[in-house]
């Protein structure tokens, strides 16, 4: 074997030990992030604010995990010089790690909301929809990671194209809690604080789609060009979720 190639070699080995450690801590960041969303769901569902405090605590490790993912990210690009799908790779783990980060922080604001709600009653009847749309969320949140991990585009594209599915609940759900609050007023504060966790819960959804966007650009080389599903948004509920 030349110098020439034994070099080349080594530096082969070397770029694959990165990859191979930045995936590690993608994945361990995606499961962190869906174990916060579904203790954010069993907080809120339960009212159990012990949860709800360990899905708060659980913020900070996942912030680190995003800044080890970008700086091992920018020492590999430095380093390497890669190129094509190479480069590719290291920038999806970038952009999956930022949005499993803001994914993160609206569990977070679930469970600052159900701290805050520590000792008020509130119905079952006026949970079951943000549970439901949580589960969902979960559900695509675990599809594309898995679409990430594996490079599937098709799980990728089924959960690109369940994004109208979480804005068609949210929106629903939107027009139920107003018809609760309308019919009793004492419903009102619950309901508005289970309008906003569902506002979280529909940005988890559209950053799940980001990761599916990702996944897309990472196998086909170009971003997607159509224009991403929504839901209803003629209600006053819809409005809430613009930006």
């Amino acid at each position: 074997m030349t110098e020439h190639n034994t070099r080349f070699d080594h530096t082969a080995k070397a770029f694959d030990t990165d990859l191979q450690e930045i995936a590690r801590t993608v994945a361990e960041m995606g499961g962190l992030v869906e174990r916060q969303i579904a203790d954010a769901t069993k907080a809120l569902v339960e009212r159990d604010t012990e949860v709800a405090e360990r899905v708060i605590a659980a913020d900070p490790p996942i912030d680190s995990l995003q800044r080890a993912v970008e700086e091992k990210a920018v020492l590999t690009i430095a380093r390497r010089q890669p190129m094509a799908v190479d480069l590719r790779e290291i920038v999806g783990a970038m952009r999956v790690c930022n949005d499993l980060e803001r994914i993160g922080d609206h569990a977070k604001h679930i469970g600052k909301r159900v701290v805050a709600l520590d000792g008020d009653f509130y119905p079952q009847k006026l949970i079951r929809g943000v549970e439901h749309m949580a589960t969902l969320v979960l559900a695509l949140l675990k599809q594309v990671l898995d679409a990430y991990a594996g490079r599937d585009l098709q799980a990728a594209l089924a959960v690109w194209n369940g994004d109208e599915e979480v804005d068609a609940l949210c929106t629903s759900l939107f027009r139920e809690l107003l018809t609760y609050m309308m019919e009793d007023p004492r419903n009102i504060t619950i309901c508005m604080h289970l309008m906003f966790c569902a506002k979280d819960i529909e940005r988890m959804g559209d950053h799940a789609t980001n990761i599916a966007e990702t996944v897309y650009y990472m196998i086909e080389g170009r971003p997607i060009t159509d224009q991403r599903p929504k839901g209803d948004t003629t209600s006053f509920g819809a409005t809430l979720l613009q930006e």
